[in-house]
């Protein structure tokens, strides 16, 4: 342990103008913040880079014997909560999950039916405006991704029974209480409201490049990051633990494009159509531990001085061969997904989606995430519910505001207690 002080590291509350000089301000305190606990920064690397290798060896040999990493788990498994530890374990092994059987097949296939009549009902193709953000930068005419948020087939899916009880399950894969504090509700979850994708037979895709969503350079930068990875840099990265919620729940990301307001403990969509291994499926780097090799290879020397690998305000942060050819060598799709299956990951887990050329059926999903309630969450739930009252777009996405004078929205009346609760409207 360190004999002397740590050193303060410098913060920045919001984007700095100038970056280079930041970056370089940050990376030589976090470098004596390490070497003043008595380490040097490529004896803590090695450690980190030593778990991973051991986590990518064993994923290599899974999928070298034809199966796939990704935990699968019976709906129906989580009734019982005696089959809770042995589950939860393959969930925080991998850091993501398919739930079989998450809604019935018949009730998938009916919300994928009634998205189709909401927007077609309401003539979003005839008044699409083009894209409205980044995910739209390789589609056509008709979107891939549809900016639509208030449709009863989403809310419902939303606010059911079957969706709380995975997200609990979920949340509770996680120690939401620790160094004291409760940190969220792991049985409440505050309904963050998210997009569509409708993917025809046919269509050719460029995919989605390997990246994670949890902040930019707020990460290295803001208080409560520096307070959530601080086994990184304090002389005790062996205590590192991805799934400790510690200060998560009361910091925001830096404003950008691709921002995210809520805490999410895992990131997820629900299949409204079955979908092949091969057809253009989501991959992850099923390494939860991967984080903190990403945190820290910013301070190995091959990296320039006034760089973290990529990663810059505004734009997702980056991951590939160039920095973390490692990671990249654990890249992991879904296997087989039907309808009424829902696909999970840590919200710190690297993503992406594969390419597809003439796809073979549909690729329809709506995103829903676990985003329990904590201190965050209520914060952006009071823009949420402002959203849904008026049929705006949230404030994380583009202004599109599509809904606005939509019939067949969604309405409060039709909120159950869940629903209520979620959106901050009872306790």
């Amino acid at each position: 342990m360190a004999t002397t002080a740590a050193p303060a590291l410098p913060q920045w509350p919001t984007p700095p103008d100038d970056l280079g000089g930041a970056i370089r301000e940050i990376k030589l305190a976090l470098r004596r913040r390490i070497e003043v606990s008595g380490r040097t920064v490529d004896e803590v690397f090695d450690v980190v880079e030593r778990r991973v290798a051991a986590r990518v060896a064993e994923i290599q040999e899974i999928q070298t014997a034809g199966g796939s990493p990704w935990p699968v788990i019976e709906f129906d498994d989580l009734a019982n909560p005696a089959n809770h530890a042995a589950l939860h374990d393959q969930v925080r092994r991998r850091g993501c999950v398919v739930i079989r059987g998450h809604f019935p097949r018949e009730q998938a296939e009916a919300w994928d039916a009634g998205i189709v009549d909401y927007v077609e009902q309401n003539r979003f193709f005839e008044n699409y405006r083009g894209p409205g953000d980044d995910f739209f930068g390789s589609v056509g005419s008709k979107p891939e991704i549809y900016p639509i948020y208030w449709s009863r087939p989403q809310m419902e899916a939303r606010q059911s029974d079957w969706m709380a009880t995975v997200q609990s399950f979920l949340n509770h894969a996680w120690r939401s209480e620790s160094e004291g504090r409760q940190w969220f509700d792991p049985d409440r979850d505050s309904l963050y409201p998210d997009r569509i994708r409708r993917r025809p037979p046919g269509a050719d895709s460029a995919g989605l490049g390997t990246h994670l969503d949890p902040g930019t350079l707020d990460l290295w930068m803001t208080h409560t990051n520096q307070q959530a990875f601080r086994h990184l840099f304090d002389g005790s990265v062996e205590e590192y633990d991805p799934w400790d919620a510690a200060y998560r729940t009361i910091g925001k990301q830096y404003p950008g494009s691709t921002m995210c307001s809520a805490f999410r403990t895992f990131q997820g969509w629900t299949a409204l159509s079955d979908m092949r291994h091969d057809q253009g499926v989501l991959q992850t780097v099923p390494i939860p531990e991967a984080m903190a090799y990403l945190m820290l290879r910013p301070l190995l020397d091959d990296v320039p001085d006034d760089e973290m690998c990529g990663v810059t305000t505004g734009q997702v942060f980056p991951a590939g061969w160039k920095w973390q050819p490692l990671l990249m060598e654990a890249l992991s799709g879904l296997p087989d997904i039907q309808a009424g299956d829902s696909v999970w990951w840590h919200c710190d887990m690297i993503h992406g989606v594969d390419s597809v050329q003439d796809q073979q059926g549909w690729g329809n999903v709506m995103y829903i995430p676990a985003a329990p309630w904590c201190r965050r969450n209520e914060e952006y739930a009071k823009s949420v519910r402002a959203a849904f009252t008026a049929g705006d777009s949230p404030t994380d996405f583009p202004a599109e505001h599509y809904e606005r004078d939509w019939t067949g929205r969604f309405t409060e009346a039709e909120l159950n207690d869940t629903g209520r609760r979620g959106l901050g409207l009872q306790d």
